[in-house]
């Protein structure tokens, strides 16, 4: 492969290298994209069957996963503000989040509990992924039993110590238990509570029945998938009802963006506001909650890869990530905008004390549009000057400020009509392609689900040139822009003021803005 010619990626099939230019990306890459009205979840397992598409997910169909590391940052960041949105607070000792899954991406909500300083219970139906975390130190406890379960988080309560502990059993059963135990002593012992079972891929093996056990339901989902359908669809429902109750009593719950509450509205659960004709659910997406305030800010999942592998290079782009937001915060900016600084800082310095890195010297931090700029020409000098062995390459997370179109998850917070327009993501994807990517990609599914999303990524890398630097600024101020006026067109107040100070800043950016109108029937 030379530098004139361009990779071309057809759902995991290399189509050829075809001739390009030097600036064109090195590879194209796209993963399951379907005619629309073919986007359904029968149609992909007959299309993956024959061979002919692949389930790209997000970063991994893209070339850009990291392992777990940046889920882990993700999952603090939303507990750090469920806290301070849902319960006034920034410390969280003492507080109880409830929530399931132990896997490759919900495995990280155990470390994050503790990072954040609070009490994490988790339920996981596999005995191998549960014993996988604890053997891996980020998940502090284990039980069996749901007395001992609840004994324990009294303990915890009162210790006000960071504790995770992981519950070998259905999140059902934890559920059930707890509104029990608020029956019988009035004790809501829940502050949080949350779920990252994989809803989107509810009858394959992406949520367990409470009915069956692990065992029972492995062998039923495919030997009688009807019948495990319906035994989905009960659990969801019983599951929301005991959530609600104890929501009714104070708790505060959202939905992690896994299509749990849109599977269990199919199934018929009580997740509607008003009448089940209504597609606004009872609790928020983390998205419109939480994270789009962040995203409207311009803020989201900046990541990079020491190329050289060695872990001195990943401490240094640490130094040097830790100076440039320092340094940003002598500035005087924001509130918003100072809040997330600061949160990032915090979270670079600990980085390397959490034992994050798998495979690849990895690193991810959130950053608006001045921070991932600063950052990339900051690693490009670096590379340049020797003091960083080998090249540095900077992407993204598909869940980020413009990368993904999902109605339910990255863009449930546009109200203007478009959340289920998938222009911002695709554009996204062409206008990296020419501002300077190494490769780019776009995907249908990832997250929440075959046919419920289209999202893209990137890959750029800073091999000390100049030209890497050009790339660099052309290419990352429109990756956040791109989403940022989306956002401010579609009414958000926070994108507003942030894209009008980006154009303060760019003479070149011209971005068309809402005109308010006040509006009264006569």
């Amino acid at each position: 492969m030379t530098s004139e010619q361009t990779l071309v990626m057809y759902s995991g099939h290399p189509l050829g290298l075809f001739p390009s230019t030097p600036d064109a990306p090195r590879a194209i890459i796209t993963n399951g994209m379907v005619i629309p009205n073919y986007s359904s979840h029968e149609m992909y397992e007959r299309l993956f069957a024959l061979g002919v598409t692949m389930y790209g997910q997000m970063t991994a169909g893209s070339y850009c996963y990291i392992g777990p590391q940046g889920i882990v940052h993700g999952t603090t960041l939303t507990i750090m503000n469920a806290g301070r949105k849902y319960l006034g607070q920034e410390d969280l000792s003492g507080k109880v989040l409830v929530t399931s899954g132990l896997g490759g991406m919900s495995g990280a909500q155990a470390k994050a509990a503790v990072i954040c300083g609070c009490v994490g219970v988790i339920a996981e139906v596999s005995a191998d992924a549960l014993e996988k975390r604890f053997v891996q130190g980020w998940l502090m406890e284990k039980v069996t039993d749901l007395d001992q379960l609840v004994a324990r988080i009294r303990k915890a309560r009162r210790d006000r110590r960071p504790v995770s502990i992981g519950y070998h059993g259905n999140v059902v059963d934890v559920w059930e238990k707890l509104v029990d135990e608020m029956d019988r002593t009035g004790d809501l012992l829940v502050d949080l509570g949350t779920d990252q079972t994989s809803c989107h891929n509810p009858f394959l093996g992406g949520y367990y029945p409470v009915q069956l056990s692990y065992e029972e339901s492995r062998i039923l989902m495919h030997s009688n998938s009807e019948q495990f359908r319906e035994f989905v669809r009960i659990s969801l429902r019983r599951q929301v009802a005991a959530i609600n109750r104890l929501s009714g009593a104070g708790m505060s719950f959202w939905d992690y963006g896994n299509a749990f509450l849109l599977e269990a509205g199919r199934a018929g659960a009580d997740v509607f506001k008003g009448d089940s004709a209504s597609s606004e659910f009872r609790f928020p997406s983390y998205v419109q909650d939480i994270m789009g305030d962040i995203f409207s800010l311009g803020f989201g999942p900046f990541r990079w890869v020491c190329t050289s592998g060695e872990e001195k290079d990943l401490v240094e782009t640490d130094r040097i990530a830790t100076e440039i937001f320092e340094s940003v915060l002598k500035n005087e900016v924001p509130p918003p905008v100072e809040q997330q600084y600061n949160d990032n800082l915090r979270w670079i310095k600990e980085a390397g004390s959490h034992q994050l890195v798998v495979g690849s010297q990895a690193r991810i931090l959130y950053s608006d549009q001045r921070g991932r700029i600063q950052l990339a020409l900051a690693f490009n000098k670096a590379v340049s000057s020797g003091t960083l062995r080998g090249p540095v390459v900077v992407s993204r997370d598909h869940h980020d400020v413009s990368g993904t179109d999902s109605p339910f998850r990255e863009t449930s917070n546009v109200y203007d009509g478009s959340a289920f327009c998938a222009d911002m993501a695709v554009q996204n994807v062409i206008g990296d392609s020419f501002r300077g990517a190494t490769w780019v990609a776009l995907h249908n599914g990832g997250g929440v689900g075959w046919g419920e999303v289209i999202n893209g990524g990137f890959g750029l890398v800073l091999d000390g040139s100049e030209d890497a630097g050009r790339r660099a600024k052309q290419m990352l101020a429109w990756d956040v822009s791109n989403g940022v006026a989306r956002r401010s067109w579609s009414g958000n107040e926070l994108a507003n003021e942030t894209i009008r100070q980006a154009m303060k800043e760019d003479d070149d950016l011209r971005v068309t803005l809402p005109f308010p109108v006040t509006w009264s029937p006569q």
